[in-house]
């Protein structure tokens, strides 16, 4: 449960709005949400204390675990946000992410193994659900690698999975249309987080903790060079910390770039997200249909079952086009939906329209290799960890990153993890971006 010592730095808030979630609710006034972070943080608007263990920049669902974990070991935190928390205009806010055991590499696998249980315990000490079970389907042709890989995976980390035919995954979803050779993987521990929710969860353990939270602040660089600690410049003054971990998004690669000259190879894109009405809702329903990935080419198609919006499924690209995060238009992407969505709605799905009644615009930020960064910047003595480049399947994630975030600054290492997996040093850092795609 969340800590007594709330209730004081709530009262205000409380007259409003209770703090505790419930399972389709998150804090939901900008006001409300305000009064309760600067009273939990013990942080003035306006004013920045000077001294700080860690300092975490970025505050979507990697930065506010950071936090989290950080704080609740003992270390006073500042976690800096350059928007307002639970904002729209990075890559963690929404109603839905899908969580999953299921993946082609077998080192994603056992990292869930760890993310379900650090899920867990979450939920229980905030006292809230942000999880609804709705088992995953994967599915495409037999001869794809990837998903002949994810089969592998589960059989050798012992994950629950059925491998289906086309006949028998037309008795288990009738809904479903696969040609002859396609083979499907049901799993029944999959599922839908309610994004905001998650980050809003996160961010009130952080701070129950004792982490300052500030939002509004950007942050202008990063000077390592202090002999015992790193120097962070903000718009608001200059804040000194022993650590500094980078959790910012699709701005880390400018960030990293105006701290060291480095181009880290980190690209943003812009994706789009479409919601479809279906003509039977409970048959679509969370509690009837699983969250879904499609194993195709030349398009990767993922999707949740109605819960977001009542009748409406949510089907979208792993995909799209380059942008900047400071110069791009939130308009959602139509001619992707219309280009790839809708011709896999109508090949795979009964009973769904082709044309989108919602879309909602979002931004991955990729790698070379779509897997993570979590390492350190060179040439800082450790003291500047970075976690970026989660490539559009990080969010699942989000409470172990957290705790390698806080391991790497508290001790250099991480043991969770295969670090030559997401090293920096799997990149040619001196290259140009471009040259990289």
């Amino acid at each position: 449960m969340l800590l007594r010592s709330w209730r004081c730095g709530l009262v205000r808030c409380l007259k409003r709005s209770p703090p505790r979630f419930t399972q389709n609710r998150s804090l939901s006034t900008t006001t409300c949400r305000r009064d309760a972070f600067d009273s939990l943080s013990g942080s003035t608007p306006g004013v920045l204390k000077k001294e700080y263990d860690t300092i975490v920049i970025g505050g979507g669902i990697m930065g506010s675990a950071s936090a989290y974990e950080l704080a609740r070991r003992g270390q006073k935190v500042l976690l800096l946000e350059q928007f307002d928390f639970l904002h729209r205009k990075g890559s963690s806010h929404g109603e839905s992410r899908i969580i999953r055991p299921t993946y082609p590499q077998k080192y994603y696998t056992q990292m869930m193994k760890q993310s379900y249980t650090l899920w867990e315990e979450a939920q229980l000490e905030a006292g809230t659900s942000v999880f609804t079970k709705t088992g995953g389907l994967d599915f495409g042709p037999s001869s794809n690698e990837g998903l002949q890989s994810l089969i592998v995976a589960c059989e050798e980390e012992d994950v629950r999975h059925e491998v289906l035919s086309p006949a028998q995954l037309a008795a288990r979803f009738p809904l479903v249309s696969v040609p002859d050779d396609y083979v499907a993987v049901t799993n029944p521990d999959a599922g839908m987080l309610h994004a905001t929710k998650s980050v809003a969860m996160f961010l009130l353990l952080a701070q129950a903790a004792g982490a300052h939270t500030r939002d509004r602040i950007q942050v202008l660089d990063i000077d390592p060079s202090e002999e015992d600690g790193v120097k962070v410049y903000t718009e608001e003054g200059t804040v000194f910390a022993n650590k500094c971990v980078v959790t910012a998004g699709a701005w880390a690669g400018k960030l990293m770039h105006q701290v060291s000259g480095l181009d880290i190879p980190l690209r943003p894109i812009h994706t789009t997200v479409g919601y479809f009405e279906v003509e039977d809702a409970d048959r679509w329903s969370s509690d009837n249909f699983p969250v879904f990935i499609n194993y195709d080419e030349p398009y990767e198609i993922y999707g949740c079952p109605s819960r977001d919006y009542p009748g409406l499924i949510k089907v979208a690209l792993h995909g799209g086009p380059d942008c900047d995060p400071d110069e791009r238009s939130l308009v959602p992407g139509y001619a992707e939906l219309e280009d790839a969505v809708a011709p896999f709605i109508a090949k795979h799905f009964k009973g769904v329209k082709t044309t989108a009644a919602i879309a909602e615009a979002c931004m991955y930020t990729l790698t070379p290799d779509q897997d993570f960064l979590l390492d350190f910047l060179p040439d800082c003595d450790q003291k500047v960890v970075i976690g970026a480049g989660f490539s559009g399947h990080g969010f699942k994630l989000g409470p172990l990153v957290g705790k390698v975030m806080a391991d790497m600054a508290l001790t250099g290492k991480c043991n969770d993890i295969e670090a030559d997996i997401f090293s920096l040093a799997r990149f040619d850092i001196h290259t140009t971006v471009a040259d990289l795609y």
